[in-house]
């Protein structure tokens, strides 16, 4: 896999060290499925909020308990090298459970951010990172491009 994907324990030594350089660390995540316009739009809009851009990937497993039996479409090796050759995207970590609560626990970003279709007040983690000091964020959501609908539009011939 690329470098830019890590383990837990190696991100919360590179979280430590960029904090220490009083680099701010903004955190998102994400199935990315099928990656599109949207993902872009959402991932450079989130870059553009502080100096790291960390983005945690749901495993295969976690995907298919969220979405259903036939996602994801791409695997999480080929979804982690996809996004991987992303040049805003600074690191990528996989997490198993459902949400990445345990995970922003592990590195409390100083910023926390989800697409604009997750109001604040439901995004999760957002209790860790508000009571670190942080910032917690719901950037806007282009609407039509979401990997559900493009392929509800692809079933109906669309």
């Amino acid at each position: 896999m690329n470098s830019k994907v890590r383990s837990w324990s190696e991100i919360k030594e590179i979280v430590d060290l960029h904090r220490k350089n009083s680099q701010k660390i903004v955190f998102t995540n994400g199935c990315f499925d099928i990656l599109h316009a949207g993902h872009i739009h959402y991932l450079v809009a989130a870059r553009q909020l502080g100096d790291i851009l960390l983005l945690g990937l749901n495993s295969d497993s976690s995907v298919r308990r969220l979405k259903g039996t036939d996602r994801p479409i791409n695997n999480q090796t080929d979804r982690a090298t996809v996004l991987s050759h992303i040049d805003i995207i600074d690191y990528l970590v996989i997490f198993e459970e459902d949400t990445p609560y345990n995970l922003i626990n592990h590195i409390k970003p100083d910023i926390l951010v989800k697409g604009g279709d997750w109001p604040v007040e439901k995004i999760v983690g957002a209790d860790i990172v508000l009571s670190c000091g942080g910032q917690v964020r719901s950037l806007p959501y282009l609407t039509g491009y979401s990997t559900t609908e493009i392929m509800h539009r692809m079933k109906n011939g669309k």
